[in-house]
Order: C-alpha cells, then sequence, then structure tokens
C-alpha cells in the first residue's frame, strides 16, 4: 500500500497488538488499525515489546543495541523489524529479554511485576527513538498508561529536538480503570524530574498515574465509544480523573472501536462446525447441536434458550450479580456456556454452578480462540452484565454471528446494541442490580419463544456494520486535523 505524501505519517505505541501479545481487546485494536489507516494512505508503524510470544513473527532485527537511558542506568533494547506485505504497516518489536522475556505481560501469578514502571518506560523511550533513526512520525498515537509516558517525555525532554518539533501526541484510553500508578520515589528511576509531581500534572491521590501524564500532555484524547467518553467526565466512572476530563472534554472524542470481519465472520470461520449466513441461517443449528455436544450438555439443551459468556473474570464484568440471582436464573429453563479466567472468586462461582447444575452450565477455564468462535456462533444469546464497558467486542461479534446481545446499557454496549421496537437487535438493561438482569434474561428468553421474531431480531443484527472503514475514518480525520 502506497502513503499519501499529505497525510500524516501515524506511529502506535502500545504494550499489547494481536496476535503477537494480548490480554484484551487493546490488542484486537492495534491489530486491526493500522491496517485500516494504511488502506486510507497513511503510512503507519506500531512499536510494541517483543515478548515471547512474539519471538514467532517474522521480523528481521535491524539494530542489536540501541541503549537506552532511565534515570541512572543504561539499557539495551534491540530493535526487530516486520513489514506487511499486503499493507505495508512496519512493526516495531522492542526487544529485552530481562524485561519482556517472561511468561506474562504484565504480571504472573504472584500478582503485577513490580518493575513495570521502568517497562514500559523503557518502551517509551524506544518509540521515540524508532521515529529519530527509523519512522518519522508526524503523529504518536498512544494506548493507555504503558505508553503514557511518550507525550511527557516528548513535551518536557525533548521539546528543543528539531525531529520532534511539529510532532503531535493522541492519546486512546482503552479502559481508565487501569491507571500505571506508582510510587513517587520511582519517577527519578524513569527519568522524571520532581517537579511533574504536581496535582496539575502527574501527582495523583499522593503518588504518580502514568496515564495521568499521557491525558496531560498529549494533545488530544481519544476513547472507544462515544457513551464511555461521556461516562468517563462523571464520578461514578471516573477512577479520580474526571475532573481532569472534563477540562480536557474540548480534546475528548468517543470513536468506536470497529471489528475485523474477516475473522468474525461465520460465511468463512474455519473454527466452527458449520458456516451460515444472514440469508441461510442452517448451520447456526448445527453449530449449536455441535458445542452443546462439545461441552458435556444434555441432547435436550438444544430446546432450551443456550446462552454464552466469554470473557476475562474481573469485577468490571458484572459477574457478581450472576452470582446475586443464580438461584432464580436456573430455576428456568436455559442453558449456560462459559469461557474465561481471571479473579479466583469467579472462577469459582462458575465451578460450582457448573457443578451443581451439570445440565445446565458448562465451563471452560482458560482462553481458547477457536472456542470462543464456537461459542459465538452456537449460542443463542451472548450476556453481558458489565458495570462498565469502555467499548466491548464481543457483542459485536455476536450481532454478525446471529447471536443476540444482552448486555447493560453502558459505554459501547448502549451504543452498539438497540433495544427499540421495530430495529430491535439485543437486549440492554440499565439499572446495576440483579433483579434489573433476571428481568432482562427472562424477557429475552420469552421472546425467544417466538421463532419468526427471533429469527428478524438476528437478520437485523447480523446485517449491522462494524467494521474498521467507519472507525478509521474518524481517527484518519483527527489525525489530519492535528498535522500542520
Amino acid at each position: 500500500m502506497t502513503a499519501t505524501a499529505n497525510l500524516p505519517r501515524i506511529l502506535m505505541v502500545s504494550s499489547e497488538a494481536s496476535p503477537w501479545a494480548k490480554s484484551g481487546g487493546l490488542a484486537d485494536v492495534v491489530g486491526a488499525l493500522p491496517a485500516a489507516l494504511a488502506g486510507l494512505g497513511h503510512a503507519v508503524g506500531v512499536v510494541i515489546p517483543r515478548y515471547m510470544h512474539a519471538e514467532t513473527a517474522p521480523a528481521t532485527r535491524i539494530i542489536a543495541r540501541l541503549p537506552l537511558r532511565l534515570g541512572h542506568a543504561t539499557y539495551d533494547a534491540g530493535v526487530w523489524e516486520m513489514i506487511s506485505p499486503e499493507d505495508g504497516v512496519t512493526t516495531y518489536f522492542i526487544e529485552n529479554a530481562g524485561f519482556y522475556g517472561r511468561d506474562g505481560l504484565y504480571g504472573d501469578r504472584h500478582g503485577e511485576f513490580g518493575d513495570n514502571h521502568l517497562r514500559f518506560a523503557l518502551l517509551c523511550k524506544a518509540a521515540i527513538e524508532i521515529s529519530r533513526l527509523l519512522f518519522r512520525a508526524d503523529i504518536f498515537h498512544c494506548h493507555d498508561w504503558q505508553a503514557g509516558l511518550v507525550p511527557v517525555y516528548l513535551k518536557t525532554g525533548a521539546g528543543v529536538d528539531p525531529n520532534f518539533l511539529h510532532t503531535k501526541v493522541v492519546t486512546t484510553i482503552h479502559n481508565l480503570g487501569y491507571q500505571g500508578y506508582m510510587e513517587p520515589a520511582k519517577m527519578a528511576e524513569i527519568s522524571l524530574p520532581g517537579w511533574l509531581y504536581r496535582p496539575d500534572l502527574l501527582e495523583f491521590w499522593g503518588g504518580v498515574s502514568l496515564l495521568k501524564g499521557g491525558l496531560v500532555f498529549s494533545d488530544a484524547l481519544t476513547t472507544v465509544s462515544r457513551k464511555y467518553a461521556e461516562e468517563i467526565q462523571t464520578p461514578e466512572y471516573g477512577f479520580g480523573m474526571d475532573g481532569l476530563l472534563r477540562a480536557r472534554r474540548a480534546s475528548l472524542t468517543g470513536i468506536l472501536n470497529g471489528v475485523d470481519y474477516s475473522r468474525w465472520n461465520p460465511e468463512t470461520d474455519p473454527a466452527i462446525p458449520a458456516n451460515y449466513s444472514a440469508m441461510d441461517l442452517r448451520g447456526k443449528e448445527i453449530c449449536k447441536q455441535e458445542l452443546i455436544r462439545e461441552m458435556g450438555l444434555p441432547d435436550a439443551a438444544i430446546e432450551r434458550p443456550l446462552v454464552g459468556i466469554v470473557s476475562r473474570f474481573a469485577s468490571q464484568k458484572g459477574f457478581d450479580l450472576i452470582a446475586d440471582i443464580a438461584g432464580e436464573l436456573f430455576a428456568d429453563d436455559l442453558a449456560l456456556i462459559v469461557l474465561g479466567n481471571g479473579e479466583s472468586r469467579y472462577e469459582d462461582l462458575f465451578r460450582r454452578l457448573a457443578y451443581q447444575m451439570p445440565d445446565k452450565v458448562a465451563l471452560r477455564i482458560g482462553y481458547d480462540d477457536p472456542m470462543a468462535h464456537r461459542i459465538e456462533a452456537g449460542s443463542d444469546m451472548f450476556l453481558m452484565p458489565s458495570h462498565y464497558e469502555p467499548c466491548g467486542l464481543n457483542q459485536i461479534y455476536s450481532l454478525h454471528y446471529g447471536t443476540v446481545p444482552v448486555v447493560r446499557a453502558t459505554g459501547g454496549l448502549d451504543d452498539t446494541i438497540d433495544d427499540s421496537p421495530g430495529t430491535q437487535t439485543g437486549f440492554k438493561f440499565s439499572d446495576y442490580n440483579g433483579r434489573a438482569l433476571l428481568d432482562t434474561i427472562r424477557e429475552a428468553c420469552a421472546a425467544w419463544q417466538d421463532r419468526r421474531g427471533w429469527k428478524d431480531m438476528m437478520i437485523r443484527g447480523m446485517k449491522q456494520d462494524f467494521s474498521w472503514a467507519a472507525s478509521a475514518a474518524e481517527y484518519s480525520r483527527l489525525f489530519t486535523s492535528l498535522h500542520p
């Protein structure tokens, strides 16, 4: 893909990018948005760590030793380059075995790594050097707290460098709940001068927030849905940063994440037992039958509404509501299939439900991408009762697979699901309590009994278009408006 000369050159900085490093939706965004921007004529580069799983990437080491100074120490980084033949996007993998050669992106079973501030400060320093040496960036597009130091370093350290006189920074908030919090005593370790420890700069509730650095020093801010852009300006969803975000509201834009329909398409998906489309839904019934058998539910479950969950098990995701209503929920004639892992209390919850009701609840602990596709294809409904959800992707996948979403009306879930009569694509509830969730699931199960009406709803959902084309165009307009 040939870049258009008058469009800004974009260098993305992220801790994740699918398929080389993934813990959630951030990786899917950074895995797909660069190609969509390249399709519009931008030259795009991506900078991520070379974790253990990225060692299989078809990349070439182009810099064996790039010395990067943090505080009083100098760390050596290697740089590996991979250029996509399809779209020309260049990915730069930052190598440092001590920091990135671990079995975990941010932590292990003992908790978060204690040197994450160093690990991602090194990433930010490396990205700036890559722009200086290899890929001149007009716009740095920084993702979440792990890239929050890029604008801080540029505006407080490299501002006099002619390479960056006109360089702009956009920071995208994927989840405000993760803020890169550290002790003030560690500032010197990552080359942050003490004068930045002020309430209007990096100080945050007695500590330092690397995300706050990104929010303060970036030229523009985005987040991953219009509704979430509104929510994070309120005390309920602002995680202590709502005042700052209200002050920067003129620079804050909500741009809904897109999805990669080349990977999530029931017509071509190789991971599901039968393909199908909005024009021919026969394969979906086969997918349900095979999913029920694979997960060990009785054959009679084919006659019940089948509800799917694919998720991290975190308090954000609303599983405490399921715990509140489990007794009443499973008195109804439905079945539940769950895939995920995370907080032990929720793993234990679903283990207990599967043990107590093996004819109604099936569980797979862990993450299994082909299984996630089969749950999307084989379920009748997909459940996302999130306390907050910046964007959410699974509800969009579900729509495309004819699997009707049941969601809480928050963030991107509210933006993407329509529960209006005549145009309905799913079911939503607003109040965050078990009763509201139970009533909405029961409403969906009652609607499922009307097979003609349910099929119409499925088809409306399958015809929705949440591809990256529209979202990438919004990003392109934003980047171009910042480019002198």
